[in-house]
């Protein structure tokens, strides 16, 4: 499933064609995808100006001149392909290459910019478990947004509310980290990521980093740092290009060359002076790599 970073990157990726531009038609070439699609959906979006494009945590907002909000949500295979003349453009960051099958491409947008050049915006998804829903405005009112947490960009994250969100809780603290209540769009790899950066362990009990005293206080403050700072880092690198996941220009990220632990079981520790190795462990079903020697 593509994480923050990665759906920023689309984001990135579609603002210059999409941001103020005119939808001239939209197709809508199959009923449904992970949900069915919204009651006249075409005719909702056709015509309308796009004013702006958003992201809140893995979630894409379309925002419409005088029309719904469209939340779309790339799921495990989802893309979009942007085509220009002959050029094609796949935003986004993915391992493996983004399916180009004209079979699996499910909605169509037909673009026309300001200058009143034309492009096809395409979203591909052979899984289909990705979707697109409307909201009104404020998007953050519909049941798929309203709930989620703060985002872990910016200074909003830091040290003191980062305590005070898992302050108390006994659950892992890769598991507290992964509750999207809590902070929104972290995902597996980048909390692994994150937590070997801050040196703390994935199985450590979360509220032990919110208790009174300087040393929890350093470590809430190290690992929001360190949050935000890996985030930065893969979004700056493109994303991380992990499993199906491509970019809008079609080529794969680079941060997964970065990666300190993560899907680097048996190797050295890279931090300087660790003599430990990447571990792994399952933790509610999903893969963690963490080093036990510096993480503690």
């Amino acid at each position: 499933m593509p994480e923050l970073p990665e759906v920023e990157t689309v984001r990135r990726g579609l603002q210059p064609v999409m941001e103020g531009a005119h939808l001239a038609k939209v197709e809508m070439r199959r009923p449904d995808l992970r949900f069915p699609f919204p009651e006249r959906f075409s005719e909702r979006l056709t015509g309308r100006t796009v004013t702006a494009l958003g992201r809140r945590a893995k979630y894409l907002t379309m925002h419409m001149q005088g029309g719904p909000v469209l939340i779309c949500h790339l799921g495990m295979s989802g893309s979009f392909r942007i085509e220009t003349g002959d050029n094609d453009e796949t935003p986004g960051v993915f391992h493996h290459e983004r399916s180009k099958s004209a079979a699996h491409d499910h909605v169509v947008f037909h673009v026309v910019s300001a200058a009143g050049a034309r492009s096809r915006v395409i979203f591909n998804d052979p899984r289909r478990f990705g979707f697109m829903l409307f909201a009104e405005e404020p998007p953050e009112t519909h049941p798929m947004l309203g709930g989620l947490g703060v985002e872990p960009t910016g200074n909003a994250l830091d040290g003191v509310l980062l305590a005070s969100l898992l302050k108390g809780r006994r659950a892992p603290l890769k598991a507290a980290l992964l509750d999207q209540r809590l902070i929104a769009g972290l995902g597996n790899i980048y909390v692994s990521e994150a937590l070997w950066r801050a040196g703390l362990s994935p199985l450590r009990e979360a509220g032990t980093i919110a208790k009174p005293g300087k040393k929890a206080r350093e470590q809430s403050e190290g690992l929001a740092e360190a949050i935000r700072s890996v985030v930065a880092d893969a979004i700056a690198a493109g994303g991380s290009s992990l499993r199906d996941y491509v970019r809008t220009d079609g080529s794969l990220g680079y941060f997964q060359h970065s990666f300190a632990v993560y899907d680097r079981e048996g190797e050295p520790c890279p931090k300087p002076g660790c003599s430990g190795h990447v571990q792994r462990i399952v933790q509610s079903g999903r893969s963690t790599f963490y080093c036990r020697t510096c993480q503690r």
